[in-house]
């Protein structure tokens, strides 16, 4: 409320005293300005931060136990420099164990390629074959001499019978023939069944060399497998190799540790990150800039860089990317912007400077001013001269016999403190800066101060 009065008391004597001004013939005294030549430029202002458009994720090569990592975050390494080291001795097992599977294999490959046995049992079963085979010639030719043995006892038995009932043979004539004839009958019996059992015997031995043949091919097929499963075997003792090589984590560049994830021995798997590394030497900044400033920035324009985090002289730089596409941030106080991406390189010389002298880091903040356009030579007048007049018309209070006239312009580039007048305005014309809102066309006014752009 207290506010409120001294606003309107202010008012109030301010325009009695703009009453006593212009009845007293000075004029009411204003802060005025000569137009003049100048340089001006367009620009879009806006905070920004240190970034690196790369960094190096050191993580797992392959599963196991990582000793413990003692580099810090802000540690300098060089490129090959070891920062992370899986522990030697589980590495070194692996390696063992997968070369003993690929020895045991390869024995297994020798002792079944070796078939020296199995061949000399072919050439036993092929001769035994043949043995058997002479054995069945002999038991046939032994039938047929039985069968021979068995024909003439029955004919002499033929002989012998009739006789002995007329009494011209004997009876023990008779008895002999009848022995002859069934001992010549078991014998050639005999005989028959020799000669199947050995004709069944050769059968049974012709299969022999067969199956030692097909026991050797088995022997080549186990052999085959047994190459494949040494392939098997060799691929991951090479790969073992492999891991123990890559046990002794390096940095892939010349940087500085930016993070360490990881501080104590632990087992991890297979790509968990371990720390950070960056090239500080590749430096730039990111700003955020407003969609509707964001369209007059283009890659190329120059850029300056200042802030306590920069220190003075300010940096240059240049918009080295506008992402295509923008999103929404939360300011301060709340409101939902859209805004865009811009990266922007510190010039040749620059970034070398800060880092030596001012030890600049990712993170840091800054404020960018990017030149969106200028000029050498332009009519420029205070930024607080203009208003908005009827009809959206840019306007100004111009002094022209000492009153204050109502001037339109058309306005070129523009930034915060001052604007260039195309057309409306001469050069070395006075111009009202900031004038009051109770200032009227055709007002006396009386100049306090005059100054040039």
């Amino acid at each position: 409320m207290k506010t409120m009065i001294w606003i309107i008391v202010g008012v109030l004597v301010s325009g009695g005293l703009a009453t006593y001004f212009a009845l007293s013939g000075n004029g009411i005294p204003v802060d005025a300005v000569k137009v003049a030549e100048s340089p001006i430029r367009e620009f879009v202002d806006e905070r920004g931060k240190t970034r690196l458009p790369e960094t190096y994720l050191i993580t797992m090569p392959s599963a196991g136990r990582v000793e413990g990592i003692t580099l810090t975050v802000g540690t300098k390494v060089k490129k090959g420099q070891v920062v992370a080291q899986m522990v030697p001795l589980d590495l070194k097992l692996a390696v063992e164990e997968s070369e003993a599977s690929v020895r045991q294999l390869q024995a297994s490959i020798k002792e079944n390629a070796a078939t020296n046995v199995e061949e000399t049992a072919l050439r036993q079963a092929k001769h035994f074959v043949k043995s058997m085979h002479d054995t069945v010639a002999a038991a046939a030719t032994r039938v047929l001499a039985g069968k021979a043995k068995l024909d003439y006892a029955e004919k002499r038995y033929g002989r012998v019978a009739p006789l002995a009932k007329t009494g011209v043979q004997t009876q023990d004539e008779l008895d002999q023939a009848i022995l002859e004839k069934v001992s010549s009958s078991v014998a050639y019996r005999e005989d028959e069944l020799i000669h199947m059992a050995t004709v069944a015997m050769a059968a049974a031995t012709d299969l022999l060399p067969t199956m030692i043949e097909q026991q050797i091919a088995n022997k080549g097929l186990t052999v085959a497998v047994l190459k494949e499963q040494e392939a098997a075997a060799d691929a991951r003792l090479k790969q073992v190799r492999e891991n123990q090589r890559r046990g002794t984590i390096t940095s892939p560049v010349d940087g500085i540790v930016l993070e360490r994830i990881v501080d104590d021995e632990q087992f991890l798997a297979a790509g968990t990150s371990l720390m950070e590394i960056g090239r500080l030497e590749d430096l730039e900044v990111e700003a955020d800039i407003l969609s509707l400033d964001v369209v007059a920035v283009k890659p190329g324009h120059r850029v300056e860089i200042y802030g306590p985090a920069i220190g003075k002289p300010q940096a240059k730089g240049t918009v080295e990317k506008v992402y295509p596409a923008g999103f929404t941030k939360v300011s301060s106080l709340g409101v939902e912007q859209q805004r865009v991406k811009v990266i922007i390189r510190f010039d040749p010389g620059e970034l070398e400077r800060l880092l030596s002298e001012r030890h600049l880091e990712v993170g840091y903040r800054v404020r960018v001013r990017i030149i969106t356009a200028e000029k050498q030579s332009a009519l420029i007048v205070p930024r607080s001269a203009l208003f908005r007049g009827s009809g959206s018309q840019w306007q100004l209070f111009a002094i022209r016999d000492g009153r204050a006239c109502t001037q339109d312009v058309t306005v070129g580039l523009m930034n915060d403190r001052e604007a260039e007048v195309t057309e409306g305005l001469r050069q070395d014309d006075m111009v009202i800066v900031a004038p009051e809102t109770s200032l009227a066309d055709g007002t006396k006014v009386s100049p306090q101060k005059e100054s040039r752009q």
